[in-house]
This record gives structure tokens, sequence and C-alpha cells, in this order.
């Protein structure tokens, strides 16, 4: 009969590893429990520690988002003035050379 290979959510994962992280669990018993080989339990470690990276990594300043926010609106307030004084050139050039 074939081993079929068995399939871990993303929340057993996060318990497994957990229970190596806050109990000091040893890698090899929960191997042996779980029916984990060595080389998935350290893949999924450095996938953890690799999200993590970058969540720390992507946190905003929300002074730095409020500023930003800000600045986009003035951007397109501008871009709204400004595309409403070259529709009204266009209309004054058209009405100086006779066209309607």
């Amino acid at each position: 009969m074939k081993n079929k290979k068995r399939v871990f959510t993303a929340e057993q994962k996060v318990r497994i590893l957990r229970e190596h992280l806050d109990n000091q669990v040893p890698v090899s018993e929960l191997c042996e429990r779980y029916g984990i080989q060595p080389n998935s339990f350290y893949t999924w470690k450095k996938k953890l520690f690799e999200g993590a990276l970058q969540t720390f990594a992507t946190q905003p300043n929300h002074k730095n988002t409020k500023r930003l926010t800000k600045l986009e609106q003035q951007v397109r307030d501008r871009d709204s003035l400004i595309s409403t004084l070259v529709a009204e050139n266009i209309q004054f050039k058209k009405n100086l050379n006779g066209e309607r």
C-alpha cells in the first residue's frame, strides 16, 4: 500500500510550531507525534520567520501615512484644477478663432 502524504493546514502548522517555540518540545518528539519529516518542520519554521520579518518591516508609520494621504489629495485637486483651466483655455481659443 502506498504511503499518502499528509497535508497540514496553516492552523495545524502554527499550532505545532508554537508547541516547539513556547513549550520547548523537542523537534524529534513533535515529528514523531505528528508524523512530520524534520525537513518539513524546519521549512515551516523558516517560512514563519520570513513572514514575521515582512510583518515587522511593513508596519506603516501612521504620521507618514496621514501626510501622504493629504499630499495625494492635494495632487488630485491640482490635477482637477489644471484640467479645468486647460478646457477653458481651449474654449477661449476656439472663441477667438470664431469656432463654436
